[in-house]
């Protein structure tokens, strides 16, 4: 039947399960539903595919639903990633395809939103932008193309606190369908092109779906953002597709430090367009535009557990330099005018897990060799050839960006609150100068950990003392701004490396009214052990190649480790010869023992976390574990499940 119908409408069961409850909005997928899921008892989004003229839906419309059905289980595989609106299940009711999708309480699309509130400010748009891009380069990985990036595509949402707009969600990511609506959108053997404006030339002219054409998709959202219109806007969907393809885009009045970036995106040859690794740099750099110097670490400070080990300090080296990567900042819907440009800112026993009993844990620095070299780029993401020239160009332009931005960002917060000489974080806390980036902290909690304020005091990581690790510092603007959105934004900075940790927190010291001065208009992102526990680290892209681990806590998915001994593991770089994987973690009963957990671990990690769900050949590779003294003070109770070679050798870069 066409879509429109009474049939169609609010009470319809669809699929026998899914109970229509009202209209969301409509589009040129078709009609969007909130639904009652009868079956889970909880609310689920529903994409209702509309076509026009009935004859024509009943020719092409079993290809329409095996194409959506095929897309929808390339989306699948990007279930959990937290900028990615989940696609449950493609059905056909009716002899018409629904896509069943997350419900995303609260959220607004990029295009209402800028029609309501107005542009975007630069700031904020590279917030946005660095989620797209991560969602976009999860697909690309797995050889998943977006083909459709327009700004109602891009969802943004309350995050768990209530900050409005703070969650980024990329939508329809793959669903392919056709279907007839009042957008323009242009088709090339029956596969979507993507929507007029928004369409990379190289698709507009017959060319496959590519990263880079999704980058420059991207690009045109942006742009749309921060000015408030499209840059290839026209009056019709063909001469906006005219106009992608034959003339540049319309000059931006407000993009400030974005200018240059979006400029190399919306370059048309898609040789000579910026890498999606190039443009998470130049976004990472608007968006935290100063980087503050790390603590140097002290690798001869050995906690109070070594004792009966002989250890061989390493020679102090500088630490490894944190790769810019950053999802925080909080909205700031505004558009500055054109004179006040945002600124930018050895063989193993396969039977024999490996444990650390009480009081035989290893040397938690080096083993002599310093750092090694630093990470290369992930698996997966090949640069294209790039001229050299025009890559520094393009830095050289942001870097003014950023300097002339400055001094208008700087005046507009010199009546800022507070006193430069008052404690940054108050009395509570009682740090009497601000944290920076890398900052290892002792920890001290009068209650219930994470209930209120604990005390803070810096110092020197590695030491014996409870402490977390600063992990970023975030840009407030005023003080009220950091207590409303401080610690939002540093779940989003800190996210990345909790997922990869065991059982980690996040922790914002948020400067009070009268030491906003004083910590220098910045809230400073933590993570904690969960528990209020030890946390030995250091953490997450802190840790230096070569680092022997002093427990499990801060072993993380995908690491790559070698054994030094049965209760020794060093962490090496994935990109050479490795003896074993990091895959997950498991959590033991809670009524296990350490002991028990030593004798039980590797047959439980081969049972729960086998390797051959991570691509690894299961005639080739086993699995193994990690037990630590950590899990068990803490009640975690967990263990660290890797993939290892049966017959005893060596993991190679080409590897899973």
């Amino acid at each position: 039947m066409a879509s429109g119908t009474p049939q169609s409408g609010v009470g319809r069961v669809i699929g026998g399960r899914y109970l229509l409850l009202n209209q969301l909005g409509s589009g040129g997928m078709g009609h969007v539903w909130l639904a009652y899921d009868q079956r889970l008892a909880c609310e689920v989004a529903l994409k209702e595919i509309v076509f026009r003229d009935p004859a024509e839906a009943d020719q092409d419309r079993s290809a329409r639903v095996a194409r959506a059905r095929a897309e929808a289980r390339h989306a699948a595989g990007l279930r959990g990633h937290p900028h990615v609106v989940t696609v449950h299940d493609v059905l056909e009711h009716e002899g018409l395809p629904w896509i069943v999708m997350e419900y995303v309480a609260g959220a607004l699309d990029l295009s209402a939103l800028v029609a309501q509130r107005g542009a975007v400010a630069p700031v904020e748009c590279a917030r946005i932008g660095l989620a797209v891009l991560d969602a976009l380069t999860a697909g690309h990985e797995r050889g998943v193309m977006h083909r459709d990036v327009k700004p109602a595509n891009i969802l943004l949402a309350p995050d768990r606190t209530g900050s409005p707009y703070a969650r980024v969600l990329l939508t329809d990511y793959g669903i392919s369908v056709q279907p007839d609506g009042d957008e323009t959108r242009y088709t090339l053997t029956s596969a979507l092109v993507g929507t007029a404006g928004y369409l990379a030339p190289e698709r507009a002219q017959g060319g496959p779906p590519t990263a880079a054409a999704d980058l420059f998709s991207l690009g045109c959202t942006l742009y749309y953002a921060v000015e408030g219109y499209g840059p290839f806007d026209r009056e019709s969907g063909l001469a906006a597709l005219t106009a992608v393809v034959l003339e540049e885009p319309r000059p931006v009045l407000h993009a400030g430090a974005l200018e240059p970036l979006l400029s190399a995106m919306l370059t048309k040859d898609p040789v000579r367009r910026i890498t999606a690794e190039e443009t998470e740099a130049a976004l990472s750099a608007i968006l935290t535009p100063q980087p503050h110097p790390r603590t140097q670490v002290d690798p001869g400070s050995e906690p109070p557990w070594a004792d009966g080990i002989t250890h061989t300090a390493a020679p102090r080296t500088p630490p490894v330099p944190e790769r810019p990567r950053s999802h925080g900042g909080g909205p700031q819907w505004y558009a500055p005018p054109a004179d006040q440009q945002s600124p930018s800112l050895p063989p193993r026993q396969e039977s024999a897990p490996h444990a650390w009993p009480s009081g035989q844990v290893p040397d938690p620095w080096y083993d002599g060799q310093g750092f090694g070299p630093p990470p290369p780029a992930a698996p997966g993401r090949r640069r294209r050839p790039r001229n050299r020239a025009r890559t520094a160009v393009l830095a050289t332009a942001l870097g003014l960006a950023v300097a002339g931005g400055g001094a208008w960002y700087a005046m507009a917060n010199l009546p800022g609150d507070g006193d430069r000489d008052a404690k940054p974080y108050g009395d509570a806390v009682g740090l009497s100068e601000p944290l920076v980036d890398g900052n290892c902290v002792a920890t001290k909690w009068t209650g219930t950990p994470f209930v209120g304020d604990p005390e803070l005091r810096v110092v020197k990581c590695l030491s014996e003392e409870t402490y977390g690790q600063v992990m970023a510092v975030v840009e407030a603007a005023s003080a009220q701004d950091a207590r409303s959105a401080g610690a939002t934004r540093c779940e989003q900075r800190t996210e990345e490396t909790r997922r990869k940790l065991a059982d980690v927190r996040s922790y914002a010291a948020v400067p009070t009214s009268e030491g906003f001065e004083a910590a220098g208009h910045r809230v400073a992102c933590l993570l904690l052990d969960a528990r209020g526990k030890p946390l030995f680290g250091p953490i997450g892209d802190r840790r230096p190649l070569g680092m022997r681990f002093s427990d499990t806590a801060t072993m993380q998915k995908r690491d790559c480790l070698d054994r030094i001994s049965d209760n020794i593991a060093k962490l090496v770089s994935c990109q050479g010869p490795h003896q074993e994987q990091v895959l997950d973690f498991h959590r033991m009963s809670p009524d296990t023992t350490l002991a028990q957990a030593g004798r039980r671990a590797t047959g439980v990690c081969r049972q729960e976390v086998p390797p051959n769900d991570y691509g690894y050949d299961p005639n080739v590779y086993t699995g193994s574990s990690w037990v630590g003294n950590s899990a068990w003070t803490s009640g975690t109770h967990f263990v660290v499940c890797t993939a290892i070679r049966k017959d005893g050798g060596t993991m190679e870069r080409d590897e899973p």
